[in-house]
């Protein structure tokens, strides 16, 4: 989980005027980068994307409010886990820092009784770094981390409908999160077909309210869903796809999930939008 030194094949430019599509992905834990699957699958969908201009990530694992802008120059990594082998503690990723997309989303989101603070010492956390290092290895596209402000579906919907214009600029807004995740419920190696009842149930129908666009069913995911409050016992990792529904929501009907399956008996389906 190092940034590659070997020539990456890179995706194509981004055609002038056309929209980066926005992504909701399952980020998984630091051994991720041990699941060979799962990686070449993250791969494989950046190669597909057009190269951003810059990343904007809204992780699980950042809750601050007012909204924050993280940093705006490489800093460290925040290693917000705890209790694994030390060498997932060594992991870097430099990517550089985006001050002018900073400036640009406290142009959108800030105004009379609504500031937008500034964390400037704040790294990117595992929700951005794991799945970044596996899209984007040589950590050569700008990154900001956005705090996510309240777990409210409804406000961060509202969040992500400010931040989409940004993607008329070229940037990729993404949500990292985890489509299931109940940690008493995690199972290590576990297989594809041992994942829990609970997660399945959880995941086959947030995939058909997403196929469905049905906006309203998964706002409410905790009282319509099945399992749902098991299946997300706190809602902070489901959370952050109500920002990229927010953003993509003109693209609702070309939503397509781009990876599924299970990972230590959690869901990690994984969207995109346009």
């Amino acid at each position: 989980m190092t940034p590659s030194t070997e020539p990456s094949t890179r995706p194509s430019p981004r055609a002038p005027g056309n929209r980066m599509p926005v992504l909701y992905l399952s980020h998984g834990a630091p051994p991720l980068a041990d699941d060979e699957l799962w990686t070449t699958q993250l791969a494989a969908w950046s190669r597909d994307l057009p190269r951003p201009e810059a990343v904007l990530i809204v992780s699980a694992h950042w809750e601050s409010a007012p909204v924050t802008l993280g940093a705006t120059r490489t800093v460290p990594l925040v290693y917000d886990f705890y209790g694994f082998p030390e060498h997932y503690y060594r992991v870097a990723y430099p990517a550089p820092g985006a001050p002018e997309l900073a400036a640009k989303v406290r142009a959108l989101l800030a105004g009379p009784g609504t500031p937008v603070y500034d964390a400037p010492d704040r790294g990117l956390d595992h929700g951005a770094y794991v799945p970044l290092v596996e899209m984007y290895p040589d950590a050569d596209v700008p990154v900001l981390q956005l705090s996510m402000p309240t777990l409210d579906p409804e406000e961060l919907l509202r969040l992500g409908r400010r931040l989409a214009p940004l993607r008329d600029e070229g940037v990729l807004i993404v949500g990292s999160g985890f489509f299931t995740h109940n940690l008493r419920g995690l199972t290590w190696g576990a297989g594809p077909d041992q994942a829990p009842g609970w997660s399945k149930e959880f995941d086959a129908w947030g995939g058909e309210a997403l196929a469905r666009a049905d906006l309203d069913a998964l706002l409410d995911f905790e009282n319509r869903a099945p399992a749902g409050r098991i299946a997300h016992p706190r809602s902070d990792h489901f959370a952050p796809l109500f920002v990229t529904l927010g953003a993509g929501e003109d693209d609702l009907d070309t939503q397509r999930t781009v990876i599924d399956g299970f990972w230590a008996g959690l869901a990690k389906r994984s969207v995109q939008l346009g």
